[in-house]
């Protein structure tokens, strides 16, 4: 478990969260990516609709306009071609590929990272990862772009034989502050709208035992929302969230039926940036080790969603509040 210091110092920092944007690059689309300063920006994969080279363009473009100092991206099954195995295996697939054709689409082997050198933002591959903030923090993130899938997009395992999540190490757990997946912990906003629950139970374990102030995700578009999960005092030998969450002590911050029923409302069609801060002060203050604010934040719209024209494209960002760790003097 993640150890909750609470005499040492905290600095508030601010974190924008997105997910899916799937290569949308028209501002009028994504109104709902505040302009407003963030410390730490996120973007939880499927930067791409097809993993193409332009794509890639569009959505580093889009992510240069944040106004933050750090910003993390990894890439999700969509950005298939940052998998080289995967974009290889595709590429061998075709009986007589016209590679040049192919690479002029999609770039060389390793040419879609190489996009991101130089542009301000920090592509990160599975595992563990540390930052100074310019407020003064630390920052502590554990990512990985892996999904159970029994398909051929990227960075894909199959469901039945799963994944290791290390989020381990000899000694213990390590003290980590936000889980960047680019795929929900199953039981956790994971619903697709065939009422199927598509997210890892590995994962939900990892999470559990770990114990972050707050796991950020997306890909499954339809479950977009925000809970403040408590705890329950022990885990068994395999965390679920049918034993390891205490429903009664946790909050519900957001979800996708609230939002549509929202806009139903008010017959709005402009999507307003979502906000939640757990600061101490706050009426829900994160007590570190017991809870997790767990966050879906996929842009784009539920796929059986798009075909509705009363809703809009995208669905809100988040903006998250949440106290760090104060660097070391």
């Amino acid at each position: 478990m993640a150890s909750n210091n609470t005499t040492a110092a905290k600095i508030k920092t601010r974190f924008l969260i997105i997910s899916d944007t799937h290569a949308l690059d028209h501002l009028e689309h994504l109104s709902n990516i505040p302009r407003q300063h963030a410390d730490v920006a996120i973007h939880c994969g499927d930067l791409t609709q097809g993993s193409q080279l332009h794509e890639f363009k569009s959505s580093i473009q889009l992510l240069q306009t944040v106004d933050a100092p750090l910003k993390l991206v990894i890439a999700g099954n969509h950005d298939f071609t940052m998998d080289i195995p995967v974009f290889k295996k595709k590429v061998a697939e075709y009986p007589h590929p016209d590679t040049e054709k192919v690479f002029a689409a999609y770039g060389n082997y390793g040419q879609a990272r190489e996009l991101f050198s130089g542009t301000g933002i920090t592509f990160l591959d599975e595992g563990t990862h540390s930052f100074s903030l310019d407020n003064g923090a630390v920052l502590t993130v554990y990512a990985s772009p892996y999904t159970p899938s029994l398909g051929d997009w990227g960075f894909q395992y199959h469901p039945d034989y799963g994944h290791d999540f290390t989020l381990l190490t000899g000694d213990g757990l390590r003290d980590i502050d936000v889980v960047i997946t680019h795929g929900p912990p199953r039981g956790i906003f994971d619903y697709t709208n065939s009422r199927h629950r598509a997210g890892c139970p590995n994962l939900f374990d990892a999470v559990a035992r770990a114990r972050p102030r707050m796991h950020c995700f997306g890909h499954i578009h339809e479950g977009w929302g925000a809970k403040l999960v408590t705890w329950r005092k022990s885990s068994g030998e395999k965390a679920s969230h049918l034993t390891d969450i205490d429903n009664e002590q946790s909050v519900s911050i957001d979800k996708l039926s609230e939002f549509k029923r929202r806009l139903g409302l008010h017959g709005e069609s402009r999507v307003e940036c979502s906000t939640t801060s757990h600061c101490l002060g706050d009426p829900h203050p994160l007590k570190w080790g017991l809870q997790t604010l767990f966050v879906n934040a996929a842009i784009e719209s539920a796929p059986g969603d798009l075909d509705d024209e009363s809703l809009p494209l995208t669905q809100p960002s988040w903006l998250v509040d949440l106290e760090l760790p104060a660097a070391a003097s």
